[in-house]
């Protein structure tokens, strides 16, 4: 019996996907659930799992071509067997068996569970995984390994050389004085940015509002309160949940930083659905924390987490990134001391973190020294005036530098 594997059910946000990588060819084996290939979508990179097990009988569309909701990629023979290899002519008589080496050659890592950015990795800079020596688990290939593969100049993991082996070619030097260049193609996800960026910048009229925070009396608690909080809840105390617990409180208070524009009209949400700036290798994503006003600290720092070991790992789905009512991203991770963010549409508003330094200020009439942070506010001006933006700002440095008047609703 045969069976067709489609292309998922794509959101209405995604028009179509690239087929980005195969993981199995015509003829292989396959296992139920076991990831045949991979599609690049606009946000995400989707993992299509074999329907059955059997073995891939046709591919139908090729590494490259986009492909839409629904369509046929390939077929499974369910139930069969993979053809097996032709058996090796039998030798005259059996050689004697040669000695162990004294130092036998690292093997080449295992692949079977390489994470979907390490394939990526693979499939983007042309390793071959199984010439890589794994550091992982029972000898597995890492995302790291194939990293320090490429740095350490793309050695392939060593090998007993064959008995007249010609001699390596050596590897091409960059003449002195030469200016190379190298075009290469924008991932769909980098092209998606880049579009939705010059969207905001042409549809939006966007300008940004700055404060700055003392964050004092919010280290000093992350220091009495941190390792109780990580023995109570198994998760560290971080900053960011003590920013998205302020901006919710805020925005209650001050609804249109949390509203949009649709055509001529205003949407009020009455609920906060906070979208967190994370990083990954092909560029920003923005998971989102929904109900975010009912969360605790503990179940922010956890979601977070979650969502930054999904995102390394390649695994973030088009449900987390979907909908979001307002953005927190945090610059100052890589050590931004000031920036104006862009708003991500169709929002109307973005917090941009900094860096903490400690700066000299006066406090009670005197010089002192305490950690303070820069923050931003860019928001769309059609429908949020200075003073809302403003008041808005002051409503959250008014939490962070009284945290207890915040953990009380105050």
């Amino acid at each position: 019996m045969t069976i067709e594997v489609k292309v998922p059910v794509l959101p209405e946000s995604v028009s179509d996907a690239t087929i980005a990588t195969w993981h199995k060819k015509a003829g292989d084996a396959v296992k139920r659930d076991e990831n045949l290939v991979d599609l690049e979508t606009d946000k995400v990179v989707l993992e299509v799992p074999a329907p059955a097990d059997g073995v891939l009988k046709e591919i139908r569309r090729q590494t490259g071509e986009t492909v839409n909701s629904q369509e046929i990629i390939a077929v499974i023979e369910e139930g069969a067997a993979a053809a097996a290899p032709a058996p090796a002519a039998a030798p005259a008589a059996e050689a004697p068996k040669a000695a162990a080496p004294a130092t036998a050659a690292p093997a080449a890592g295992k692949v079977e569970d390489l994470s979907p950015a390490g394939r990526r990795v693979a499939s983007e800079n042309a390793i071959d995984p199984a010439a890589v020596a794994g550091t992982g688990r029972d000898s597995r290939v890492t995302k790291e390994d194939l990293v320090n593969f490429m740095r350490s100049g793309g050695q392939a993991a060593p090998a007993a050389a064959p008995a007249a082996a010609a001699p390596a070619a050596p590897a091409a030097k960059p003449t002195p004085g030469s200016r190379p260049e190298e075009r290469v193609p924008m991932t769909r996800m980098r092209a998606k940015i880049a579009e939705r960026l010059m969207q905001s910048k042409n549809s939006i009229a966007m300008l940004t509002s700055f404060n700055e925070i003392n964050l004092g009396k919010v280290m000093a608690m992350r220091k009495e309160l941190v390792e109780q909080f990580e023995k109570t809840h198994g998760i560290k105390l971080g900053f960011m949940s003590f920013f998205v617990k302020a901006a919710c409180e805020a925005l209650k208070r001050h609804p249109i930083v949390n509203a949009s524009v649709d055509g001529n009209d205003v949407i009020y949400h009455g609920y906060q659905d906070i979208s967190v700036a994370v990083s990954t290798d092909k560029g920003l994503v923005t998971p989102v924390l929904r109900d975010a006003q009912n969360m605790s600290f503990a179940d922010v720092e956890k979601q977070i987490a979650g969502y930054a070991k999904k995102a390394r790992e390649g695994g973030l789905t088009l449900d987390d990134l979907a909908g979001g009512t307002f953005t927190i991203t945090n610059g100052g991770t890589f050590g931004s001391l000031f920036s104006t963010p862009i708003v991500n549409p169709p929002q109307s508003a973005i917090l941009g973190m900094h860096a903490i330094k400690d700066r000299a200020i006066v406090e009670n009439g005197q010089v002192v020294a305490a950690p303070m942070m820069y923050v931003a506010l860019s928001y769309d001006h059609r429908i949020i005036d200075g003073k809302d933006a403003v008041l808005f700002l002051v409503d959250i440095k008014n939490q962070l530098e009284n945290p207890h008047k915040m953990l009380l609703g105050l």
